[in-house]
C-alpha cells in the first residue's frame, strides 16, 4: 500500500512516517517501480504501535526501545513494564508540576481587580514589583 493508505491505516501523518524513516526508527519502505513509498501490513502494524506509543506519552527514543522489545521474540516483558512504569513516574511528577502552575494562576487572578483601573496585581508579580513594594 501506498504512504497516504498506511498513514490512515496507522493513525500518523504521511509526513510523520516519512520522518520516521529519516532518523531510522523504522525501516524504509519498499519503492515500487514508480519510486513511491510502499508499505506491507507489518510495516503499518509498526507504525500502528508507534501512534499508540506516541498517544500515551511515549517519546521518540522511548518509543525506539519500546518498538525493539516488540520486534524481539525473545524479549522480557519486564523491561517494557520497567518502561511503563517510569513513564509513568515521570506524568505524575509533571502533573504535580502543571498542578503547581495552576494554582499560581488562581492565586494570581484572585489577587486582580479585574477592572478598569491600570492596577494590575497580576502584572506587578510577573514583573517582581509586587515583591519589591512590599519590602519597602
Amino acid at each position: 500500500m501506498n504512504i497516504s493508505e498506511a498513514a490512515r491505516r496507522s493513525g500518523l501523518s504521511a509526513k510523520t512516517i516519512r520522518y520516521y524513516e529519516e532518523i531510522n526508527l523504522i525501516a524504509p519502505a519498499v519503492r515500487g517501480v514508480n519510486g513511491y513509498r510502499q508499505y506491507d501490513s507489518r510495516a503499518v502494524e509498526e507504525l500502528h504501535f508507534l501512534a499508540r506509543a506516541r498517544e500515551v506519552g511515549f517519546d521518540l527514543l522511548e518509543c525506539r526501545q519500546l518498538l525493539e522489545l516488540q520486534r524481539d521474540s525473545g524479549r522480557q516483558s519486564r523491561h517494557a513494564r520497567q518502561l511503563v512504569l517510569e513513564k509513568s513516574r515521570q506524568l505524575q511528577t509533571r502533573i504535580e508540576q502543571l498542578a503547581a502552575m495552576q494554582r499560581v494562576l488562581q492565586d494570581l487572578a484572585s489577587r486582580c481587580r479585574g477592572d478598569e483601573g491600570p492596577e494590575c496585581a497580576i502584572l506587578e508579580d510577573l514583573a517582581g514589583t509586587a515583591a519589591e513594594e512590599s519590602r519597602s
